[in-house]
């Protein structure tokens, strides 16, 4: 039965019968045959992978664990007396401000301006240099006259050590900038320095040190950038944080953390005691002013008994004071609020570039909080100001939130009061009303109840003002770390990155990965017949041998005395074609047998199979005739050595020509051949003719066998028009040069017996890679190459 095809018998794709699964076991050898270079790959990757650790510097990882002292986590036993005068930490809530704070640039400008970390020592190297800190530095290198253009220089030298007094200057290239002696002051073009060596009374190592003087902002950019803070439990809102940092120096990233928590701790402190001190001044001054209010309420008090000549009032009004004794603590009470906000409305309008005081149990929180952020943004503009002026862009923007947040403290201050006098004026209506009732006391009570109540008023405020001047006298003389150390700044001597087990391991798999892809991905792309399998893929047909892959490009014909696997393979061939053609049933025993040789294409080499099977076929004591019907593109003289002259075209032209005038004899072999002569403009139409088929039929009864070499059936139709009268037809399919689509050709042909008794002939095979694993020659094949002498061609 006919096998079906939807597709293009020339350039169509798989039939209905190829095997779509993907063969792992082909892909795997393939693999094999190229395990050279997937190890190249490995080592290329690996001497990479080595030249990366060795060119990129160490990373290592500082940690410390410090605790946000809260005031309610507890300050220690001596202090949980004064827990309740909030003179302590901030509670838990603004933990995430900390924690800005310690990743402020303000902060670690400081850290970076203490440990002058902005200036690296280096010893230089061709592959990458080595960093130098502390006491590994071989040399003190002092910078004077630094201003701030020397903050913003990005700039390298190199001490090239001379002798034990002397030294000189270097730039990166080798350029010499000047020369020195150690502990004289040098003036170069960025400022002045001064150079001594590391240990005093040593002599200072003779090797080079590379100076980075680098811009003070990117370091501290570099710095904030790479701090990693942690929260140790955010679920049960844990104050404990855990700071990390990365650095090519572990020492470096550790005093980071050290100095850093230092720094933040003494940064805390001073904003307590500013705080404290502008407090307790302005404590001080109320308490001035209000003492003066009491005594004058006191001489009031008894000048009024003198006068009206009272003894025991209190005995007298016993009842009309315990009447009044609830309104009165409200009046008392509202109106030592209405003074604490009048005191402090007065301070905020009279000194407007201070700090507002805290911690004076006003109830409004949100003045309270507007207060404090209030008085941080005024440190911190003061403290800028101090390195500039004030057309500073950054001051200018903390004066209008400064203004900004004044304006609202004085708007919430004036609301307070506000509401204070509305309430104070209900309890004062709702006095009146008793009053009223007590018609019978005396107008000399209700005097001295007056002048008593002002008195009151004074005194309590005094006596709060003396409260709050303790407190914060206490606050003062007790001073607690904001942040306690838990783990002081620790590292291990491992390096983070590069890791030298992930960077093999990497390099290793990409070594592998890229040539695996390279041959997987020109395996999938692959359109060339490169085996026997490829062509059982499309469809099945005899297959008469396997012609070897020839190294040398020269063609060669096998003799009666070679013995190597070409000559083997051909010898094989023979004994193959006479199986084919005695089984075929044609009347080969009367006849001479005519076999056409063709193929798909040019250069797959069928002239070649042709003369070598005329060689090996008139070994054997047959008459063999060789007949070169290719008449556009001729190949078989070229490849005897024979000159041009008559030959088929010209037989099939000229008709007085005789069959004997075109057979000729070839030198050194044991066959005849007629050429193809001249080439002709219309072969298809002279190889139609009688005249051919006349020549065919004469020389099979002259010849054992007749080999006629065809043109190639994909290009011209000359082929299909010779074969009616083939014993056999060889259709020769070069390995690794046709393409797998063309293979639908002789499918075609094979399905529609176009070509009679067709049988394939696979040229150009390389037993190495064919896919069955043997050979030719028996012993006489040449000896196996060892695996360094092999070819390196990539099997692709």
């Amino acid at each position: 039965m006919r096998e079906e095809s939807t597709h293009d018998p020339i350039f169509g794709s798989l039939t209905e019968n190829q095997d779509p699964e993907i063969n792992l076991r082909a892909m795997f050898e393939k693999l094999l045959d190229n395990w050279k270079w997937i190890g190249l790959g490995i080592v290329i990757a690996a001497g990479i992978g080595y030249y990366y650790l060795q060119k990129t510097s160490n990373v290592y990882q500082a940690a410390t664990t410090i605790i946000i002292d809260d005031g309610d986590s507890g300050s220690g036993s001596e202090l949980a007396a004064f827990q309740d005068l909030n003179i302590f930490s901030p509670s838990s809530n603004i933990l995430n401000n900390e924690i800005g704070i310690l990743r402020s640039r303000s902060l670690m400008r400081t850290v970076v301006s203490d440990l002058k970390i902005n200036i690296t020592y280096f010893v230089p190297d061709k592959v990458a240099n080595s960093e130098l800190y502390k006491d590994d530095v071989p040399f003190r290198v002092n910078f004077f006259n630094t201003d701030s253009l020397f903050y913003q220089r990005d700039t390298s030298f190199i001490i090239v050590p001379v002798d034990n007094e002397r030294y000189k200057l270097t730039d990166i290239d080798g350029g010499n900038i000047s020369n020195g002696s150690y502990g004289e002051n040098l003036k170069v073009s960025y400022g002045e320095i001064n150079i001594t060596p590391n240990n005093i009374g040593q002599t200072p190592a003779m090797n080079n040190l590379l100076v980075k003087v680098n811009p003070f902002e990117e370091v501290v950019r570099n710095y904030v950038g790479q701090l990693e803070i942690l929260q140790a439990d955010q679920d049960i809102k844990s104050t404990i944080l855990t700071i990390k940092l990365k650095d090519n120096i572990l020492e470096k990233a550790k005093d980071v953390l050290n100095v850093l928590i230092l720094n933040y701790n003494d940064e805390a402190n001073n904003y307590r005691r500013l705080l404290t001190e502008r407090t307790d001044s302005f404590i001080n001054m109320r308490i001035n002013e209000i003492s003066s209010e009491l005594n004058l309420a006191d001489q009031g008090i008894e000048d009024f008994k003198k006068r009206n000549r009272l003894t025991n009032m209190d005995l007298e009004s016993g009842l009309t004071l315990e009447l009044n004794k609830e309104i009165e603590n409200r009046i008392v009470n509202l109106s030592t609020q209405l003074r604490i906000i009048e005191y402090v409305i007065d301070y905020v309008n009279n000194n407007p570039d201070d700090l507002i005081p805290t911690n004076l149990g006003l109830k409004d929180e949100g003045t309270t909080n507007n207060a404090n952020t209030y008085n941080q943004l005024l440190l911190e503009r003061n403290r800028i100001l101090k390195g500039s002026s004030r057309m500073n862009p950054t001051v200018i923007n903390l004066d209008e939130q400064l203004l900004k947040l004044r304006e609202s403290i004085q708007k919430s201050l004036d609301n307070a009061k506000s509401s204070i006098e509305f309430a104070l004026n209900d309890v004062r209506s709702q006095e009146r009303l008793l009053i009223n009732k007590q018609i019978e006391a005396p107008e000399q009570e209700r005097e001295i109840q007056d002048i008593k109540r002002k008195q009151q008023i004074i005194e309590t405020l005094y006596l709060y003002l003396l409260q709050k001047r303790e407190e914060n006298a206490i606050k003062q003389g007790v001073v607690s770390p904001n942040a306690k150390i838990v783990d002081k700044a620790f590292g291990r001597n491992v390096p983070v990155s590069p890791t030298k087990g992930k960077t093999y391991a990497l390099a290793l798999f990409v070594g592998a990965l890229i040539p695996v892809l390279i041959i997987g991905i020109n395996s999938i792309l692959d359109n060339k017949t490169r085996n026997r399998k490829d062509i059982e893929k499309y469809f099945i047909s005899p297959v008469l041998g396997d012609i070897p892959k020839m190294k040398s490009k020269k063609i060669r014909i096998v003799k009666d005395h070679d013995r190597d696997s070409l000559a083997e393979s051909f010898r094989i061939l023979r004994t193959n074609i006479n199986y084919m053609i005695s089984g075929s049933g044609s009347d080969s025993d009367e006849k001479g047998k005519t076999i056409y040789v063709t193929s798909t294409i040019g250069s797959e080499g069928k002239s070649f199979i042709s003369v070598n099977l005329a060689s090996v076929l008139s070994s054997v004591d047959k008459k063999v005739l060789l007949i070169e019907a290719d008449l556009r593109k001729p190949k078989l003289t070229k490849y005897l050595n024979m000159k041009k002259g008559r030959g088929l075209t010209n037989y099939l032209v000229d008709h007085k020509l005789d069959y004997s005038d075109v057979i000729e004899s070839v030198e050194n072999f044991e066959f005849d051949i007629i050429r193809s002569g001249d080439i002709p403009p219309n072969p298809a139409e002279l190889l139609m003719g009688a005249r051919f088929e006349g020549l065919v039929e004469y020389v099979k009864n002259e010849y054992d066998y007749v080999i006629i070499d065809t043109p190639p059936v994909s290009l011209v139709t000359d082929t299909l028009l010779l074969t009616k009268s083939a014993n056999l037809v060889i259709y020769v399919v070069r390995m690794n040069y046709l393409d797998k689509r063309l293979l639908n050709i002789p499918k075609e042909l094979h399905s529609n017996n176009r070509l009679p008794n067709m049988a394939l002939l696979l040229n150009q095979t390389d037993y190495s890679k064919s896919g069955y694993g043997y050979g030719y020659g028996y012993g006489y094949s040449e000896a196996k190459k060892r695996w360094w002498k092999r070819s390196w061609r990539l099997d692709l």
